[in-house]
């Protein structure tokens, strides 16, 4: 999936994927499959995912009807280290992250 943003290209295809979240299967309205990408030469986050019709992926089908879809959302450094600590293992938070990380 290629989308530009805000003059800014983000590309699976080019991106390195960091991590991989998957809710549900696909077919079920609440399913949801992301990936969260490092852009190789400017170093930007953005998720890639797609998802059913009661997700934030949803798009309009015509009245009071929705259907899945899928989209690109950039990300700043510090949003895409929430978004790993809530679905990624603690080792590939800390492979991606480890300069935010702090010891308790």
């Amino acid at each position: 999936m290629k989308k530009i943003i805000n003059g800014q290209r983000f590309d699976t295809e080019k991106a390195k994927c960091v991590g991989v979240y998957e809710h549900s299967r696909a077919g079920d309205f609440n399913w949801i499959f992301e990936r969260l990408y490092i852009t190789p030469r400017s170093r930007k986050y953005f998720v890639a995912g797609a998802g059913g019709p009661n997700t934030k992926y949803r798009k309009n089908a015509g009245q009071n009807n929705w259907s899945g879809g899928e989209r690109i959302f950039p990300m700043k450094k510090e949003d895409a280290f929430i978004w790993a600590q809530e679905y990624l293992s603690a080792e590939d938070v800390e492979d991606h992250f480890g300069d935010m990380i702090e010891d308790a």
